[in-house]
């Protein structure tokens, strides 16, 4: 079976995107490993499935999975992609779309350059819904690392986040504390980890370890997670640039009622196809 794909990224955080509207495949966490494997594969971050809709006011449904062959709930940059996607492939002439995934519904708009403007929905603070497991609700979480006390923000962008405040992500101890933090046991499903260095009130540097990744170039939901505790924190007001290694998401969350909104680039790298 000859299956076609488009390899496309958000900021360098790489998909490997399938159409299985027009085509037809089920695939095994082991197929997801190899297709995902930069060495063995055609290699990225995750892999999404777009899907026709489950919904008659849906333009499509899409599933998202880390290289590991974990399915996840929601990917930022991903979300932004898959719309990109649906709308060069022909699938539609408008230019708001409605997608759902398993976090839920999303609305995109399509810009007249390539970047698309996704409304990630409300962030979620309460700690069984992120989830995590602590005694009572806080803006900040005590937690242990080894031998370090950190102060968190955790909360859920459709996906559970935990962003910790550091003086220069330069320096920060990403490849040791991304890990550890991921997979603390507080975290029953795992957790994404922002590393968030405040330049001013509204721009930020981020790195981002993904839960089932690893270190990854820039996160769309991490962005919003980020943006979201820092202006809980009093230290950022809305709208703000958050800087990764290869350029810049654009994040809005206007008051704790909003949902938050992300603008950022889309980028087809190149085209192919491979076999089951």
């Amino acid at each position: 079976m000859l299956i076609h794909f488009t390899k496309m990224h958000g900021l360098g955080n790489d998909f490997v995107v399938i159409d299985l509207i027009t085509q037809s495949l089920k695939l095994r966490a082991a197929h997801i490993k190899r297709i995902m494997d930069r060495r063995l594969g055609i290699g990225g971050d995750q892999l999404l499935l777009i899907e026709p809709p489950t919904r008659t006011t849906a333009d499509f449904y899409y599933r998202i999975f880390n290289a590991n062959g974990q399915e996840v709930e929601q990917c930022g940059n991903g979300a932004r992609c898959a719309a990109r996607f649906f709308y060069d492939m022909g699938f539609t002439n408008q230019r708001q779309l409605e997608a759902d995934c398993l976090a839920g519904t999303l609305k995109f708009q399509i810009e007249d350059n390539t970047d698309v403007t996704a409304n990630i929905g409300s962030p979620k603070f309460k700690p069984s819904e992120i989830p995590f497991h602590v005694s009572q609700e806080s803006l900040e979480y005590p937690i242990k690392i080894e031998e370090n006390e950190l102060s968190i923000s955790a909360l859920s962008m459709g996906n559970p986040h935990a962003v910790l405040q550091v003086p220069n992500i330069d320096t920060a101890l990403v490849k040791k504390i991304g890990p550890l933090l991921s997979k603390h046991s507080a975290f029953p499903n795992e957790t994404n980890v922002e590393f968030m260095q405040v330049v001013d009130e509204h721009q930020i540097r981020l790195r981002i370890y993904e839960r089932g990744i690893g270190e990854t170039p820039a996160c769309g939901t991490g962005a919003c997670a980020a943006v979201v505790a820092g202006i809980r924190l009093g230290l950022l007001k809305s709208p703000v640039s958050v800087w990764f290694q290869k350029g810049t998401l654009n994040i809005v969350w206007d008051d704790p009622h909003s949902p938050v909104y992300m603008t950022g680039p889309t980028t087809s790298v190149f085209v192919g196809s491979f076999r089951i």
